[in-house]
């Protein structure tokens, strides 16, 4: 299986419902470093996995539509805990989109899988893995 992985990062403030979230129950601030890796078995007829240029671009697109938002405040996120783990899932089915789209050139219509990793620091992070 080969891959390739991008990096870009994000900026959001949220709060969470549940005792089980403690202090985060307030609101708070949050920068993830997102790292998004897409396989296939084998390479495109270039030699690729998927264009970097093209992923890159995708992914900040994505990222683009949550950056310096109040996820409290958006309302397809009404009534969530925006975890680091849900949103690893929003951004790689948001991603997920955008090879069906397109939008990451004709060779990601080869793609398998999506793998995405948000880092909340050094010491914590969370992933989400999709078939294509």
């Amino acid at each position: 299986m080969f891959s390739l992985t991008v990096r870009d990062h994000f900026m959001v403030a949220h709060s969470f419902r549940g005792e089980v979230f403690g202090p985060a129950q307030r609101l708070h601030g949050a920068t993830f470093v997102v790292d998004a890796t897409f396989r296939r078995a084998e390479l495109d007829a270039d030699n690729l996995v998927v264009d970097i240029g093209l992923a890159t671009r995708e992914l900040k697109r994505v990222l683009g539509a949550l950056d310096y938002r109040n996820l409290d405040e958006e309302p397809e996120f009404a009534g969530v805990n925006t975890t680091t783990e849900f949103l690893a899932k929003v951004i790689a089915d948001r991603l997920a989109e955008r090879v069906h789209a397109g939008a990451l050139g004709e060779g990601a219509r080869g793609l398998s899988e999506i793998a995405v990793t948000l880092r909340e620091s050094h010491v914590a992070w969370a992933s989400y893995e999709r078939a294509l």
